[in-house]
């Protein structure tokens, strides 16, 4: 295989996605990446690196564009969670991608799916399955690589299983968490991938990929819990617990939001075991080392959530029909309106000193003060389907264009001379769309702080809402604005 062999990764603001594009880069390969929003990847470490194609997935000519020139194409997209059409929207973009590439003359597709080897799948993994077949109704070759769980800092899988088993020391659960599973560390995941890029000649076919141990779910929360230094988890398992009230339970548990974990309990309570007769090591060798096991991949995904060093996460990734971003403004044709809350002041503390506690907002740091309203309405959120404020961040200093921020989504960060910008999305349930922003400048030896929220109401609803929240905003944003100059100060002296 030649060096200069060029490959596409779609879903590179994604999980695997986006790890898979710095192993490809450490391999030599000349990569590049088709986003929504190349806004999205700017701060990413490897950004530079790759050449970037900013195009929507179900656009036919965006989607050629993307492929010219290129010998491999990763199709990491899916629509898990955005509602219960998302399987049709699956097959949409499976279509597309797989005329685009037939059109474009590439080499070879790699795809990576879900084991779906039990007689009945879920909605979710079927859609998975369904996927596969289209990608390869075309005459490009496709390789779909099956994994389950995937385990790795993270995750959506390992945030579900490491939020369960922390908050819930006796939980009564579904009888799918006795069911077997065939987990996999991220890092297998890619080694597979990796190489599936670099192999001489196009192949056709579908192939499991499982780690080193198959297992059930209860197994799994009890290896965590110990390697965590928990008590055994007392599992009690009920016949009651249908997968939509199971997926309810674990968005008011976890971060996951309820819209997420229902495909994911739904892919649970079928066995997700590696078919051996679909072994893939005839054409990729097992890494030297061997299949990384399921107490190894939790204790590596353990040691870099602990040590702040999460490369990408399942909240990275969005999707345009996501319920949490149905949100809109009234149409300009109808008189769109916006209201605003915007607080100022001016700072004795550095621009520098005061950026840092801005950036820290959010997670762990909370919103510099009147922590129970932005809790509550965070609960609120998730009883009615959304993220609420689980999701946390990434890291709790740095924020990366793209990202999310509890309920918030990282819109634009800019940093120019004397000049800093923050500006947050809400992808909370709104009736209509709201923004957080913070700008701040130096004065003299001094720092002037913008503190602006925005809101755009959808009709009645949304102007009533505006109106019956802000006594809460005279509390929570003064209280906020005084907090991050203080926050600001404490860093001159202590640093």
């Amino acid at each position: 295989m030649t060096r200069a062999r060029r490959v596409l990764v779609t879903g590179a603001s994604g999980y695997v996605g986006g790890r898979l594009v710095r192993a490809l880069l450490a391999d030599g390969l000349d990569v590049r990446v088709l986003v929504r929003d190349a806004r999205k990847i700017q701060d990413l470490p490897w950004s530079t690196k790759v050449e970037v194609i900013q195009g929507n997935a179900m656009s036919l000519d965006d989607v050629k564009a993307a492929l010219k020139g290129v010998h491999t194409a990763f199709y990491l997209l899916h629509s898990i969670g955005v509602g219960p059409d998302f399987d049709a929207i699956e097959e949409r973009m499976a279509k597309v991608f797989a005329d685009a590439a037939e059109q474009a003359g590439i080499s070879q597709i790699v795809y990576l799916g879900g084991i779906a080897n039990d007689k009945k799948m879920s909605k979710h993994l079927s859609s998975r399955a369904h996927t596969g077949e289209v990608l390869a109704s075309g005459k490009t070759p496709v390789m779909e690589l099956r994994a389950g769980i995937i385990i790795g800092s993270g995750s959506a899988s390992f945030e579900m299983l490491r939020h369960l088993t922390h908050r819930l020391p006796i939980m009564t659960t579904p009888k799918w968490v006795s069911n077997r599973t065939h987990p996999i560390a991220i890092r297998d995941v890619l080694w597979y991938l990796t190489h599936a890029a670099e192999l001489e000649k196009p192949v056709s076919g579908i192939f499991d990929i499982g780690g080193a141990e198959v297992l059930s779910y209860a197994e799994m929360m009890q290896k965590f819990a110990k390697l965590s230094g928990l008590r055994k988890r007392i599992i009690i398992r009920v016949p009651v617990l249908s997968p939509r009230l199971s997926s309810l339970w674990i968005g008011l548990v976890t971060p996951v939001p309820t819209q997420l974990a229902r495909p994911l309990v739904g892919s649970l309570i079928n066995e997700v075991v590696a078919d051996p007769n679909k072994s893939i090591d005839s054409l990729i060798l097992r890494p030297p080392q061997g299949l990384i096991d399921v107490s190894t991949a939790i204790e590596l995904a353990l040691t870099r959530t602990n040590e702040n060093q999460v490369e990408t996460r399942w909240s990275d990734a969005t999707a345009p029909t996501a319920p949490w971003q149905k949100a809109q403004g009234d149409p300009s044709w109808a008189g769109e309106s916006m209201y605003y809350d915007r607080r100022e002041t001016l700072a004795d503390a550095p621009l520098e000193k005061i950026w840092e506690s801005i950036e820290e907002i959010g997670g762990e740091r909370g919103w510099y003060g009147a922590d129970f309203l932005w809790y509550l309405r965070g609960l609120l959120d998730r009883l009615v389907g959304g993220v609420g404020l689980r999701r946390g961040r990434r890291d709790p200093k740095t924020l990366r264009v793209g990202e999310s921020l509890d309920f918030w989504r990282v819109e634009a960060i800019e940093k120019s001379g004397d000049e800093r910008r923050l500006r947050l999305y809400a992808e909370m349930i709104l009736p209509g769309k709201a923004w957080l922003e913070f700008r701040i400048k130096r004065v003299g030896d001094k720092t002037e702080i913008v503190q602006e929220a925005s809101f755009a109401p959808r009709g009645l609803g949304g102007q009533i809402y505006w109106y019956v929240i802000l006594p809460f905003h005279a509390f929570v944003f003064p209280t906020m604005l005084r907090n991050i100059v203080r926050s600001g100060r404490r860093k001159v002296l202590f640093g």
